[in-house]
């Protein structure tokens, strides 16, 4: 024998570890409970900080004067703060109302005309020393001491000096100029910037007096406009050249100096001191006190109320507000594992109830950061705009897919789920958005319209379809809020309403069209689109059962077919069942041959012991989990190999091999059994249930009603008899339905055919077996006239196996047994 069928009972279930593999282990101390109560306080804990970040300062609705309140303003708390802002204006304005402080020094003029008189008087005794010199030498020494002039100008001034003599009446008229110009409140140039409209002036005689100037500017004179008077002055003096002039411009107009100066350190200490006696200015603001209503006009007041109400939110009751928000938090989670806990098994689901508020979980957390990435980007959008209705962040919300959540529920689990999600991530959103209650309105019917409005998801267009449907719903719900919240109907505001309720739509159908495969993938769930595909025929496996095991692919679309018109009687998945029936036997590809359905010649088990034959028929349960899970089949699609067949044992073989043995007892029954687990679900016991209708239905003669009544009926009590289905949910009702709807589609697949004329019937039934031949595509097993005859196990499961020899006659088959009575089988 080929050894690889020898080898073939023995093959394992061994596949490639997964992620759960390397992360398990470090959990292997944690209990379930414990398991469960860390990702519920994760859950809790990241859903908060979604919401309300305490470490994270929220950009607050800024306002200036003159603008329109956005909503109404309510004081959260009293509230008592010192308005730091207020404060520092106050002392300002008094700061700026201090005078300026200056100090008057009257000597200026005479301490001018005393400088000037002394440095003349050197160079006048300088001039008469050197007038007493003879010789050359000595006087040229004597006109360098005549040029040494040691006042303002330089050596050039002391020769125009000292050029000729000057009268005393010139040089009268030359200081009564100077101490007309240096007299009087000069100011230097660069004070001006310190002028108001009064100065306090003090006189340095007298630093207890104080005096006020009004406009200083008009009753005083600039240092550079004095300086230009003093050359006036001089050019007025007839008996002096123009060079005379300039040289006496340039000794004198030094000698003329600010006689008021500001005094920055008196000032400083004036305005120090009125600030000092301003005291902080308090808010006081009531709980529930409205700062001001929407459309508003907004004041220097109402500014300042509203800075005390952001000021109070950013302080440490931002805290009190997390803790706050994390309870509501949890108990909204808690109310959502009871309703979960609840809310019975969904069939489309498939999985246990922690799964289910995992994937809960995880949508709600997905969804919340979305909502909160999307509304601090509704805000940057209205603060890059000044313009209305686009500088308007409500608008702009509205683009927020608020309906991901529920239509990725509806998608991968049921409507009454999905609603629920809905409300859940309204109320969610309602804490996030700055208008509470009109934006967990807009999230209810979107939500609402993303459950209720598409039917079956079985194409990827559904996604689109569903966000068209939002769309139109969310544009149509913006401007019905925009009526609701009475806003003018301007054109421009509704046309940016209604493209961002169109936007949201489409932003909805592209992020649940990229989050769908990857929680499909990762929670295991098998939705309509995903079941679909794997019904492709051009999937290797497929071609593989079709190429290989042609008989087995025939039976396995047969009994898809008989078991999913089963489950629409009981209302269990059709679709599930019908993909798993594709699937089910897809381990009999290892050995093809030693199924009767790829028989096309001799019996192979003919030439086996019995316990050999049981293990090759039993491997192809054992080899058909090997492979799908190396395929990466899902885990339901799989459980359908092992729990079509239960734990029924191949009652032929079990019974040829204690006739065989010297001592029967030897022969253990668990040699003959298969693995199991009994079916666990609905949809498998129907397949259990198919299976073995579909292959006593073909091996009837004659196909009437009554015969397939009979071994229906027949097939049901055996494999109730056997406790098959003392581990699934079906009801004796739903047997009863799932009875009629086999019977009624085995009629309708076997029924009778219509003679046509020129149709030749077979011979009667007096004519003699020819020699054996080869069956062909149609004609691969036994045909039994009487149903009562059919090899049915106490298991309920047709055994084709048993019959030794394959003929064809020219009148109805009667198979060659052992055993001749169903009651000696």
């Amino acid at each position: 024998m080929n050894k690889r069928l020898q080898d073939l009972p023995n093959l394992l279930t061994k596949t490639p570890k997964k992620v759960k593999d390397y992360i398990l282990p470090y959990f292997r101390g944690v209990s379930e409970k414990q398991k469960f109560g860390i990702g519920f306080v994760f859950l809790c804990l990241t859903t908060t900080f979604l919401i309300s970040n305490p470490f994270w300062r929220p950009a607050a609705e800024q306002y200036k004067e003159g603008d329109i309140a956005r909503e109404s303003i309510i004081s959260p708390a009293d509230i008592f703060v010192a308005d730091a802002e207020e404060t520092e204006r106050k002392r300002r304005t008094v700061s700026e109302s201090v005078r300026p402080i200056f100090t008057f020094d009257a000597n200026r003029a005479a301490e001018a005309v005393q400088s000037f008189r002394s440095a003349w008087e050197i160079l006048q005794r300088k001039n008469e020393n050197s007038s007493n010199k003879t010789n050359t030498n000595s006087k040229a020494d004597a006109l360098a001491q005549q040029q040494q002039w040691t006042g303002a100008g330089g050596a050039e001034v002391g020769k125009i000096f000292a050029a000729r003599s000057f009268s005393t009446n010139e040089l009268d008229a030359i200081t009564r100029v100077l101490r007309e110009n240096a007299e009087g409140s000069i100011y230097g140039d660069q004070d001006r910037q310190y002028f108001q409209t009064e100065i306090a002036l003090i006189d340095r005689l007298k630093p207890n007096q104080q005096s006020v100037v009004k406009m200083p500017e008009s009753s005083m004179t600039a240092l550079s406009a004095a300086r230009d008077k003093l050359k006036d002055g001089l050019g007025q003096i007839r008996s002096l050249s123009e060079r005379e002039v300039e040289a006496f411009n340039a000794a004198l107009a030094p000698l003329v100096q600010p006689s008021v100066t500001y005094d920055s350190v008196a000032t400083e200490k004036a305005r120090e001191s009125v600030t000092k006696e301003i005291l902080p200015v308090t808010i006081a603001l009531k709980r529930t006190q409205r700062i001001v209503s929407e459309g508003d006009i907004i004041t220097p007041e109402v500014l300042t109320r509203i800075s005390a109400i952001q000021s109070y939110s950013s302080s440490t009751r931002q805290i009190n507000r997390f803790f706050g928000l994390l309870a509501i938090v949890s108990a909204l989670f808690w109310i959502a594992w009871k309703f979960v806990q609840h809310s019975g098994n969904v069939s489309r689901l498939i999985l246990p109830e922690k799964k289910t508020f995992a994937l809960f979980g995880f949508v709600v957390l997905i969804q919340t950061a979305l909502m909160a990435i999307f509304f601090r980007l509704a805000e940057f959008t209205a603060v890059q705009n000044v313009k209305a209705p686009l500088n308007d962040p409500t608008l702009w919300a509205y683009a927020i897919p608020f309906a991901f959540g529920s239509l990725l529920i509806t998608l991968l689990a049921d409507r009454r789920t999905a609603s629920f999600t809905g409300f859940f991530l309204a109320l969610i959103a309602g804490l996030i958005a700055p208008k509470n209650l009109e934006f967990a309105l807009y999230a209810v019917i979107a939500s609402a319209v993303a459950v209720f409005g598409i039917g079956h998801y079985r194409s990827r267009q559904s996604v689109t379809t569903a966000g068209i449907l939002v769309g139109a719903a969310s544009a149509a719900t913006a401007v019905a809020l925009l009526g609701y919240t009475q806003q003018p109907f301007i054109l421009n505001t509704v046309l940016l309403a209604i493209a961002c309720g169109l936007g949201s739509g489409f932003v909805t159908a592209a992020v649940t069209a990229m989050f769908l495969p990857l929680c499909e993938s990762f929670f295991g769930i098998l939705t309509d689109v995903k079941l679909l595909e794997l019904s492709n025929a051009d999937l290797p496996a497929l071609g593989q059962v079709a190429m290989r095991a042609p008989g087995t692919n025939q039976h396995s679309h047969a009994v898809g077919q008989l078991a999913e018109d089963a489950c629409r009687a009981v209302g269990a998945n059709a679709l599930l069942t019908r993909i798993g029936a594709l699937y089910h036997d897809i381990g009999k590809t290892a050995a093809p041959e030693h199924f009767v359905e790829n028989q096309l010649g001799k019996n192979p088990h003919d030439r086996l012991k019995p316990t050999q034959s049981a293990k090759i028929i039993i491997s192809h349960v054992t080899y058909g989990i090997k492979l799908a899970k190396e395929m990466g089949l899902p885990q339901r699609i799989i459980d359908f190999i092992p729990q079509h067949h239960g734990t029924r044992t191949l009652h032929y073989f079990l019974k040829k091999a204690q006739a065989e043995a010297h001592n029967p007892e030897d022969i253990s029954e668990n040699d003959f059994r298969y693995p199991g687990p009994k079916p666990q679900f609905k949809e498998a016991a129907i397949m259990m249930i198919a299976d073995s209708c579909e292959a006593a239905a073909r091996s009837l003669s004659e196909p009437t009603p009554e015969n397939i009544r009979f071994i229906v009926t027949k097939i049901i009590d055996a494999i109730l008899s056997d406790d098959q289905l003392d581990e699934c949910d079906l009801t004796l009702r739903e047997l009863r339905q799932i009875r009629e709807a086999m019977i009624k589609s085995l009629v309708a697949i076997y029924h009778s055919r219509v003679d046509y004329p020129g149709y030749i019937p077979p011979p009667s039934s007096s004519q003699k077996l020819t020699v054996p031949v080869e069956l062909d595509s149609e004609e691969r097993s036994f045909r039994y006239k009487n149903p009562a005859d059919i090899p049915i196990s106490p298991g309920g499961e047709i055994e084709d196996e048993a019959s030794t020899i394959r003929f064809k006659s020219t009148k109805p088959k009667q198979p060659v047994k052992q055993f001749t009575n169903q009651s000696d089988f």
